[in-house]
C-alpha cells in the first residue's frame, strides 16, 4: 500500500486492491479508522508479514466489517484476523487452507463466512459457536464429515458443501429449521452409500444397564453408586420401531434414507443397539417397502420440509 494512505484519504470506508499483485498490506492500514470494507482479491498474500502487526488492535481493526482475501497464498487463517471482532463477512476462498482454527468462534460477529476452493478435510465444532452466522460456503474442499454441533447454527439460511467427500450427513441438520438452502451435489453421498457394521460386543455392565431400563426396573438414587447412577441416565433409545431396546456405549453405526421436500431421499446417520436389530431403512432399495420404515421417518420428514430449497443437481 502507498505510502501516507491514511494521510490522504483519512475518511476512507471502502477500499479494493484487488488483483494487483501486492504481497503484503503495509501498516499505513491500520490508520484507516472509517475503513468498513477491504477487498485484497487475487494477490500474492500468504507469506510472513502480509498482514500489518497489531491489526486487531487498531483503529482498521475496530471498524472493519467486510474483508475478501480469496484467491491469495494463505494456508491457514492468519492468526491477526481472528481479533476483528467487529467482522461480519470473511472470505478466504481460492487460498492453500488445510483446516480452520478453533479460535474462529472468536469472530462474534460473522454473518458470512466462505472457505471454499481450499483443502480443508474437517470442520472444528467451534464453528457452530457464531450466533449471527447465516452463510457458510465450505464447497469444493475435502471435508468427510460435518460435525453435528452445526445444528447449534440457528441463523443459517445457506449451507454450500458441494464438491466435498461427505458420504452421510448427520441427523441434527434437520435442527437447521430455518435454513433456506442446503447445497451437496458433487459428494459421495449423492451416487453412493456407506454402512459401517462394525460392532464391539456389549460390556457386561451395558448388558446388565439395558436389563434395568428395558425391563423398568426400579432404583433410587441412594441404591446405586453415583457413577452408575450417571451411567443408566445416558440410555439411548433404539430407532427401530420394532425394537424397543436401548444402548448406552456400544451400537451400529448406519445410514438412514429420509425423504427431504418430498423429492430427495438423504442418507443421515443412527445408531441401532445391535446388529440383529434390522435397520428399517438400511439400503435404497428397501426405501419405500415396510410400513415401519415410512412410520419412523414421519418426524423427521417434517422437520426436513421445513427447509425450502436442496440443490442436489
Amino acid at each position: 500500500l502507498p505510502a501516507g494512505l491514511s494521510q490522504w484519504f483519512p475518511a476512507l470506508e471502502v477500499l479494493d486492491v484487488s488483483g494487483t499483485g501486492l504481497a503484503e498490506l503495509g501498516a499505513e492500514l491500520l490508520a484507516l479508522p472509517r475503513l468498513h470494507t477491504l477487498l485484497a482479491k487475487n494477490n500474492r498474500l500468504g507469506g510472513p508479514g502480509s498482514l500489518p502487526k497489531g491489526l486487531g488492535q487498531a483503529p482498521v481493526g475496530r471498524s472493519l466489517r467486510v474483508l475478501n482475501l480469496s484467491g491469495n497464498r494463505f494456508a491457514e487463517v492468519p492468526p491477526a484476523l481472528l481479533g476483528l471482532r467487529g467482522l461480519q463477512s470473511l472470505s478466504l476462498g481460492g487460498n492453500r487452507l488445510h483446516g480452520i482454527p478453533p479460535e474462529i468462534q472468536e469472530l462474534r460477529s460473522l454473518e458470512f463466512l466462505y472457505l471454499g476452493g481450499n483443502f480443508i478435510t474437517s470442520i472444528p465444532p467451534e464453528l457452530a459457536n457464531l450466533p449471527s452466522l447465516s452463510y457458510l460456503v465450505l464447497c469444493d474442499n475435502k471435508i468427510q464429515s460435518i460435525p453435528p454441533q452445526l445444528a447449534q447454527l440457528h441463523s443459517l439460511r445457506s449451507l454450500s458443501l458441494h464438491n466435498n467427500l461427505l458420504t452421510y450427513l448427520p441427523r441434527e441438520i434437520l435442527n437447521l429449521v430455518h435454513l433456506e438452502e442446503l447445497s451437496l451435489r458433487g459428494n459421495p453421498l449423492v451416487v453412493r452409500f456407506v454402512r459401517d457394521l462394525t460392532y464391539n460386543p456389549p460390556s457386561l455392565q451395558e448388558l446388565a444397564g439395558r436389563t434395568v431400563k428395558t425391563r423398568n426396573v426400579p432404583y433410587a438414587p441412594s441404591d446405586l453408586p453415583e457413577n452408575l447412577v450417571r451411567y443408566l441416565s445416558l440410555a439411548s433409545n433404539c430407532p427401530n420401531p420394532k425394537c424397543g431396546g436401548v444402548y448406552f456405549d456400544s451400537c451400529v453405526r448406519q445410514i438412514k434414507f429420509v425423504d427431504f421436500c418430498g423429492k430427495y431421499r438423504l442418507p443421515l446417520m443412527h445408531y441401532l443397539c445391535s446388529p440383529e436389530c434390522s435397520s428399517p431403512c438400511s439400503s435404497a432399495s428397501q426405501s419405500s417397502t415396510s410400513q415401519s420404515e415410512s412410520d419412523s421417518e414421519d418426524e423427521a420428514s417434517v422437520a426436513a420440509r421445513r427447509m425450502q430449497k436442496v440443490l442436489l443437481g
